[in-house]
């Protein structure tokens, strides 16, 4: 009965929220992930119920948001991620944008990442990173710093993306590229295609997906030879409305609410869906964050994205439950999206973006359905990025999610 009144709730909540409408596709391919988790849960009606749905069919649900693409085994904001994503159902692919020095903009989580995920420490582009290797010292990558800022679009577009990673300790560059994860793997690594802005909203045109790009900090002082903040926050709004976007299927991210609100002033369509990132890292940010909530409504922000952790707690019973945060995000009426599944390595060692208190409580890599279930259920969100969209888009196909 549970479930059968949430499916019901969910069914209302999604059918306000989605002008795109959600289909069967059958080339929409989960893989084993998610399979492996239900087997992994602990008996209980949630498997039970999950088990029930093996067969599919399985769709693209707006529900799952595939964070920088499939950025779990795939080079982060490349073609190759993004189109993971959308073939294991992601309904929202993000682009993090940021600007190159003649100002166009690009796909890459941070304006200052390039040494560590993409090929340009062994390019001839190397020479023009903001900090360069120092190859004369006992430690030549320890400071190494590469920007999108330090050189131009055509040469960005030469760049090859790999799996985020180096090892600063390293003596040569070939090892220095050697930095991945355990947790993750090199075997689609090396030759990810990078992405210009406009490529990425080409590319998700092209897959019928929603885009939710996220205007990043600016490492350079700003203005960046003339650009201000206002003029940044404003281009990726245009190049939307140039390529003929719906402003129904973006959701414009930042972590700056100042770019939120310039959106919901200038660009109102656009505002309707912006997203606030919150920078949450200690309970005590949490506190603050609860304080912000009034304001925030008050200034017109409709939807809210926290960590996951912010998000639930543990009771006496040693059973996850939302927050007093997300109930007090519930009660302002803000809509709530959260970040990020399956990103840090495995859940039970404290992998997925969650605080230690509420690792505490899992037991299997298999909670991570139940960390959905909650936030799904009794939080209320209304998508999940994650670095694997499989994993979301099995759970919200399951329970109806669109």
């Amino acid at each position: 009965m549970r479930y059968l009144k949430f499916l019901l709730a969910a069914a209302t909540v999604v059918a306000t929220l989605s002008p795109l409408a959600t289909f069967a596709d059958e080339r929409i391919q989960l893989g084993p992930r998610p399979f492996f988790l239900v087997e992994d849960m602990a008996p209980s009606a949630l498997k039970k119920a999950l088990k029930q749905c093996t067969n599919g069919p399985f769709y693209k649900t707006r529900f799952s948001i595939g964070h920088r693409g499939a950025a779990l085994q795939f080079p982060e904001e490349t073609k190759q991620s993004i189109e993971a994503g959308a073939k294991m159902g992601a309904g929202i692919l993000e682009c993090d944008v940021t600007f190159t020095k003649d100002k166009e903009l690009v796909c890459r989580h941070s304006q200052c990442d390039l040494h560590t995920t993409t090929n340009i420490m062994e390019t001839p582009l190397a020479a023009k990173c903001s900090v360069p290797a120092d190859m004369g010292s006992t430690a030549p990558f320890a400071n190494v710093q590469c920007c999108t800022s330090d050189i131009t679009l055509a040469e960005f577009k030469t760049l090859k993306g790999k799996m985020d990673g180096a090892n600063a300790k390293a003596k040569t560059v070939a090892d220095y590229l050697k930095g991945t994860p355990s947790f993750r793997t090199d075997t689609y690594s090396g030759n990810g295609t990078v992405l210009s802005h406009k490529e990425f909203i080409t590319l998700a045109k092209r897959l019928r997906v929603s885009m939710t790009p996220e205007l990043k900090e600016a490492l350079v002082p700003m203005p960046f030879d003339g650009m201000t903040q206002e003029m940044y926050a404003q281009k990726m709004i245009d190049e939307y409305k140039e390529a003929g976007v719906d402003p129904r299927n973006v959701w414009a991210q930042s972590f700056n609410v100042n770019d939120i609100l310039y959106w919901i002033a200038n660009e109102p369509e656009f505002g309707k869906r912006a997203v606030s990132l919150e920078d949450l890292n200690t309970p005590e940010d949490v506190v603050a964050a609860t304080a912000r909530i009034p304001g925030l409504v008050a200034q017109g922000v409709k939807i809210v994205a926290p960590p996951t952790w912010a998000l639930v707690t543990l009771n006496a019973k040693n059973k996850i439950v939302p927050s007093d945060y997300a109930k007090a995000l519930k009660a302002a009426g803000l809509k709530i999206i959260t970040w990020t599944l399956e990103r840090s390595g495995l859940l039970k060692d404290g992998g997925g973006y969650y605080y230690q208190s509420v690792t505490n409580g899992i037991k299997t890599d298999g909670d991570t359905m139940v960390m959905l279930d909650v936030l799904a259920k009794d939080v209320g969100v209304i998508g999940v990025f994650s670095d694997w969209s499989a994993t979301v888009t099995y759970y919200a196909n399951c329970m109806g999610l669109k």
